[in-house]
């Protein structure tokens, strides 16, 4: 996606859309450097309420903060909005963060991310494991041919929030939330990490679906509770991976790892801390150390070493770089083009 510069040297002010978890999260990354301008939510009275607690100037409409052309907008809707607010916010000037999914179907996802490209606009989606310091460590080992060429992957991204009948979320439904749940929720991180730390494309896959309750809050779900799936990667790399939101005791369980032919490596999200090493005659956990870790990884290190880092900070991370690359910056990860393998 190509980055537009932004000429004023001032902060950049920001316009959010929703008033959810997500959009709190986005909200707390302002130390990447923002203008907390404008809010939307579903009614005016919970905009008033978001700005307030939030720190936001202004509490608007959807549609008049659009039409503003602030110079960034997120994106934190039910899915079913993400499309058409992205798309909204592009024609009005504004650069985009937008939530995962981009839109509820493909084609629609390949047009918007099209029209960004000519747009001379920045638009990004907050896959943001990819900016814990370790999993950065897992990709440098591999992309130097440290690890050796990859063999096999297995990874699973664990949750317990929807186990129960009576647990309902407007995800549950299509209307809102698209054809997909489990998958297009937390699974695309999965699939995201997989390709960004392998430096391999998924070529072809076979997956199975599984709705373990058929009603939640009197209404029948058309979405999936797991998934199952085994992939084949471009290179000749194989793995499986399974997704659940009804994996008891699993708060936010993602963990890949991959087994290159002279080591294996692997992230546990719910420990970012480190990076375990597997060799032959002997394994390792690796530590995160910006002294001695790669230059990539490093510079994901917003504190020294041990001082923890997290959830909020990669998102943090992943803010900032966006933020910069649309000022024009070359020192980030984010790449100018949606095909770009080392994209934000």
């Amino acid at each position: 996606m190509s980055p537009q510069t932004m000429t004023s040297s001032r902060l950049p002010r920001i316009g959010m859309l929703g008033a959810g978890f997500m959009a709190r999260t986005h909200t707390r990354a302002r130390a990447a450097g923002a203008e907390l301008d404008a809010i939307a939510s579903s009614s005016p009275v919970r905009a008033a309420e978001a700005a307030a607690a939030l720190g936001y100037a202004r509490a608007l409409t959807a549609d008049e903060l659009l039409a503003e052309g602030l110079p960034f907008v997120h994106v934190c809707t039910p899915n079913r909005n993400h499309m058409e607010y992205a798309r909204s916010a592009l024609r009005a000037g504004s650069h985009v963060i937008c939530e995962k999914p981009l839109a509820t179907s493909a084609a629609e996802a390949l047009g918007l991310a099209s029209e960004v490209e000519a747009s001379g606009l920045f638009g990004a989606v907050p896959f943001v494991y990819r900016y814990h310091p370790m999993v950065r460590e897992a990709r440098a080992r591999i992309s130097s041919g440290e690890a050796g060429a990859v063999l096999t992957i297995a990874g699973q991204y664990l949750q317990d929030w929807l186990l129960d009948a009576a647990d309902d979320n407007w995800r549950v439904g299509a209307g809102s939330g698209g054809p997909s749940r489990a998958f297009a929720d937390i699974g695309s991180h999965l699939v995201d990490l997989v390709e960004f730390v392998s430096g391999d494309r998924i070529t072809r896959l076979v997956a199975t679906t599984r709705t373990v309750h058929s009603e939640r809050g009197g209404q029948p779900v058309d979405t999936e509770d797991a998934v199952a799936l085994t992939l084949e990667l471009a290179g000749g790399g194989i793995g499986a991976l399974l997704v659940s939101q009804v994996a008891p005791g699993r708060k936010n369980g993602l963990v890949l790892e991959i087994a290159g032919s002279r080591e294996s490596l692997r992230f546990e999200q719910e420990d970012p801390e480190r990076l375990w090493v597997g060799r032959r005659g002997h394994s390792m956990l690796l530590r995160r150390d910006p002294a001695s870790l790669s230059a990539d990884a490093a510079r994901m290190c917003s504190l020294p070493a041990g001082h923890p880092q997290g959830y909020q900070d990669a998102f943090n991370a992943f803010v900032a770089d966006v933020y910069a690359a649309a000022a024009g910056s070359t020192e980030t990860a984010c790449r100018p083009s949606p095909t770009a393998r080392g994209r934000c």
